[in-house]
């Protein structure tokens, strides 16, 4: 299965300024937010690039998960290997329960726009 996200920098960065911390602290995880911070000037680029990784992920999950409840951005962390490549965890152990890891994310950037693709290899099952 393959998911994948367009998004308009702008529009996050104009959500950012306008709710701040309501709104990071409701998408993003503090390990994102610390990453996307110590990107500088590029920071909205980053943020906007996790927001589209997370709207990927959910699109390869496709609603396949049967749990107690749903999957919420926060628990789908988009984190950076040593070599720069990004990576999902899942940060809800009943998710966790509920899907083969195996999901694999890219990233690109530029000023105006931020993409990301998921694809799982193993796509999720049902309980």
């Amino acid at each position: 299965m393959v998911g994948t996200d367009i998004i308009e920098v702008s529009r996050i960065e104009k959500i950012i300024k306008e709710k701040g911390d309501n709104f990071l602290n409701r998408i993003y995880t503090k390990n994102e937010i610390d990453y996307c911070e110590s990107k500088g000037l590029n920071k909205y680029q980053h943020y906007a690039g996790r927001f589209a990784a997370k709207e990927a992920v959910f699109k390869v999950l496709n609603g396949e998960i049967v749990s107690e409840r749903s999957l919420a951005f926060k628990d789908i962390e988009i984190l950076n290997a040593n070599d720069g490549a990004p990576y999902i965890n899942i940060l809800d152990d009943i998710m966790i329960d509920c899907f083969d890891m195996n999901l694999d994310i890219s990233i690109s950037h530029i000023k105006k726009y931020a993409t990301a693709t998921a694809i799982s290899v193993n796509p999720p099952f049902r309980s």
